[in-house]
């Protein structure tokens, strides 16, 4: 577990890094075609120091309110603070923060930048179709996302890399329409290698989206394998998560607070649309793993 924390937190400061290169990369590309230097640049290495810090202190509070989790107290929901209480006397970690998301679909994830500042949220869709031992099962699976600080590295992934993919979706739309040919116009004599370094930044903005998907389902899968595992060892019990895993795999409601920044962080990869099932492709870069062979490799412990 130890080796685990360690690596997540190392795992952190890569993508923290990655990330502000990546941003770098971008403002200096945007800054060479409005012929302003290294103005883009900068600007893009302080946006990214600021995403960097502001992801690290106030990410959570972002991601909460981006899917309009609404913090409970005990008397609302007594059932759910007293599993998440055991849970977390048997994990040896402070109580998180409980918060439920006006959801049908049944989902769960956790958030914050260590166990002592952390919270867990779960759907209403969840609460409503898990018995004990199904919602045991789903809190144990967050709890180890907790414990493991697994949740600094997801809350990072959602901010940084999520604004990269956005600032580059946002310019590569402009450009496309026509709104961004200040430096195309003066440099149509300016020799091959401005041409190349066009090309360059142009491939740069249409690979940064990919990236930052390739980014979170490379941190997301391994660690949901492993949060079942130790989940089910916490509960002591790996039938009643595979119980909770089917019955999630079952439900046809669609996530009206789903988005692609945040997709990584769920119980499961939530869908958009109302019955939807994935395709090869979509599954190829699903943020998470098939949830039937979580289901099989639990059933087998």
């Amino acid at each position: 577990m130890y080796e685990q924390i360690a690596r997540n937190k190392r795992r952190t400061w890569v993508l923290i890094f990655g990330a502000v290169v990546l941003l770098g990369a971008l403002g200096y590309f945007l800054g060479w075609l409005y012929s302003t230097g290294v103005a883009g640049l900068a600007i893009a290495l302080v946006i990214a120091a600021a995403l960097s810090i502001g992801s690290y202190r106030y990410g959570d509070r972002v991601i909460l309110a981006s899917t309009r989790a609404k913090e409970v107290t005990p008397q609302e929901e007594p059932r759910l603070h007293n599993v998440v209480e055991g849970l977390c006397l048997a994990a040896g970690i402070p109580k998180p923060r409980v918060y439920v998301v006006p959801e049908h679909a049944p989902n769960a994830f956790a958030t914050g930048r260590d166990p002592e500042h952390s919270s867990i949220a779960v759907t209403q869709g969840l609460l409503d179709i898990m018995n004990r031992v199904e919602l045991e099962g789903v809190v144990a699976h967050e709890l180890s996302h907790v414990r493991d600080r697994d949740i600094l590295v997801g809350t990072v992934v959602a901010t940084l890399v999520g604004t990269v993919v956005l600032v580059s979706e946002f310019f590569l739309r402009w450009f496309w329409w026509g709104g961004m040919g200040g430096r195309r116009g003066d440099d149509r004599n300016g020799g091959g290698l401005e041409i190349i370094f066009f090309v360059i930044g142009l491939v740069l903005l249409i690979l940064a989206p990919i990236i930052g998907q390739i980014i979170k389902f490379a941190v997301s899968r391994r660690r949901e394998y492993l949060a079942d595992a130790e989940g089910a060892m916490l509960t002591r019990y790996p039938p009643g998560l595979a119980a909770a895993l089917k019955k999630v795999a079952a439900s046809d409601h669609a996530m009206r607070s789903a988005n692609n920044a945040t997709a990584h962080l769920w119980l499961d990869q939530p869908s958009r649309i109302q019955g939807e099932k994935m395709s090869s492709l979509e599954k190829l870069f699903s943020t998470h793993p098939p949830i039937q062979d979580r289901i099989r490799i639990l059933e087998e412990m």
